[in-house]
């Protein structure tokens, strides 16, 4: 059976002052269909879900819905039409309850005005037992995790008749588990035929769950590819213009003295841990989440109180009692979470880099302003952070500028060790080249770098060395010029059966 299109943009073209933010962009969506968005960081991606949205209604080309061209004058007119976004930050009213949020603005009412908050709580309770969620209507949102409030918003787009629903990052703040759970839904929508655009810069995900894609390039339409048919490395050309093999530097060889080592490390979720870094060496640890990578770094870095075990810098044992004493010791981290543990996002770029640094640029209570402007700019020059100044509050960065703000904080500060906790996640694979060439210049100049990934590609071709973990403890060791995805992923299996 021949597939039904639902919406098609056809030829459309948007700019803005100076900038030509879309150029005859293409996009078709099939009904019962999931539809990733793809591109870097500025590709228009954003623009043109606007524009389908009807956020935006002064664009050039057409918008065809069930085969009629159609002209969205507002959001609310594209709602009424059949479509509805899940937005990637969720503004729920925290005290409402679950069938108050999905009603809001349009209650059940009876002929006296009064709202019908009874027939509200049944309504969303059928809708929430038809996508199988065991929760109650009537829990406050305040109560509920991000995918749970992630749901509701679905809902509030079923309710509303949607028939394509936009999801921008939906998986960004998820758990691995909580991920699992929105796909279910996913599929489970797909089935009652509504068609879902996707948009992510994991790709493991839009394989996972998405059927087609369209890929945009600085507002250009590159293509449209059925996913079955092309793989990820052609994905990423599209996307970036360049190959797969272009994105990763060249590792350096490394120096023989040894920068970190740490013995007979033990805490809550590790044991029996012993591992060494040379100067100018990238260590890999590799495992599934629950494999203890984040907790050993985080109690090298004196996050996590360590039970047992021994730290060395340089030869010389170190006590680790807090972060200021790893900082104390040239040891830095860069989080798993940068959102939560890496910077402040109401704060400018300059306060960011100073609040580990206060040492520094402080003297008798009082900040030295010139010289922290002078540094700060200097490294972030470095960095190549895109920014229109240092006061620019964080939070309004792209992901990868935000990444190189908490990068530019420990920089200027001489440091030994850095270890890096999923440096990457949530940036665009062009940023994502940025930061890989900045941790090669790094581990050039003789810094000692423990790396952290979920994505197995990246830590065999940025490591000289990669160590498998399993249930908190070492699995495998394998050097760069012989690591392989199948030999990681066999020592992970292999070591988790013996458990």
């Amino acid at each position: 059976m021949e597939k039904k299109a639902v919406v098609e943009l056809k030829d459309i073209s948007k700019s803005f002052p100076g900038v030509r933010a879309l150029d005859h962009v293409n996009l078709k969506i099939y009904e019962g269909t999931v539809h990733a968005l793809l591109g870097e960081n500025g590709a228009g991606k954003s623009t043109l879900m606007k524009i389908l949205s009807g956020m935006y209604t002064e664009y050039e080309g057409k918008i065809l819905f069930d085969g009629q061209e159609i002209k969205f004058r507002s959001e609310k007119d594209a709602l009424e039409k059949g479509i509805a976004i899940v937005p990637q930050e969720l503004n729920p009213i925290p005290e409402l309850t679950i069938a108050e949020n999905i009603f809001l603005g349009r209650e059940m009412t009876n002929g006296l005005g009064l709202i019908r908050y009874r027939k509200q709580y049944e309504a969303t309770q059928t809708y929430m037992k038809k996508l199988g969620l065991d929760y109650d209507a009537g829990m406050k949102m305040s109560q509920l995790s991000v995918a749970q409030k992630q749901m509701v918003e679905i809902i509030k787009a079923i309710t509303r008749n949607a028939r394509v629903i936009i999801m921008d990052e939906p998986t960004s703040a998820l758990t691995g588990a909580e991920t699992e759970y929105l796909f279910e839904q996913i599929e489970a929508l797909k089935k009652t035929g509504i068609s879902i655009v996707f948009i992510s810069h994991k790709l493991d995900e839009v394989y996972r769950i998405c059927d087609e894609a369209t890929v945009l390039r600085d507002g250009q339409w590159i293509g449209n590819v059925n996913l079955a048919d092309v793989d990820e490395d052609t994905l990423i050309s599209m996307m970036v213009g360049r190959s797969v093999q272009e994105i990763y530097p060249p590792l350096f060889p490394h120096k023989k003295e040894v920068v970190l080592e740490v013995e007979g490390l033990k805490g809550d979720r590790f044991s029996d841990i012993s591992f060494s870094i040379r100067a100018g060496e990238i260590l890999g640890f590799s495992g599934m989440m629950g494999s203890g990578r984040s907790e050993i770094a985080r109690s090298i870095f004196g996050m996590d109180r360590l039970k047992s075990g021994t730290v060395s810098i340089n030869g010389k044992q170190v006590m680790i009692r807090d972060t200021h004493s790893a900082i104390k010791n040239g040891i830095a981290m860069i989080s798993e979470d940068r959102a939560i543990y890496g910077f402040v996002g109401l704060q400018s770029i300059r306060s960011n880099i100073a609040l580990p640094n206060c040492d520094r640029f402080s003297n008798k209570g009082f900040i030295k302003t010139g010289e922290l402007e002078k540094e700060s700019a200097d490294i972030c020059n470095v960095l190549h952070v895109k920014a229109p100044d240092l006061v620019t509050k964080v939070g309004t960065l792209s992901g990868g500028n935000q990444q190189k703000v908490v990068l530019a904080k420990w920089l200027i500060r001489n440091i030994k060790v850095l270890i890096l906790d999923e440096p990457t996640r949530g940036i665009d694979v062009g940023a994502k080249q940025e930061i890989y060439k900045l941790i090669a210049d790094l581990a050039k100049e003789g810094m000692a770098i423990l790396l952290i990934s979920s994505e197995l590609p990246e830590v065999l071709a940025m490591s000289h060395r990669v160590k498998v973990l399993v249930n908190g403890s070492f699995a495998g060791e394998f050097m760069h010029e012989e690591a392989t995805s199948d030999k990681v992923m066999k020592a992970i299996v292999e070591g988790g059966s013996k458990v």
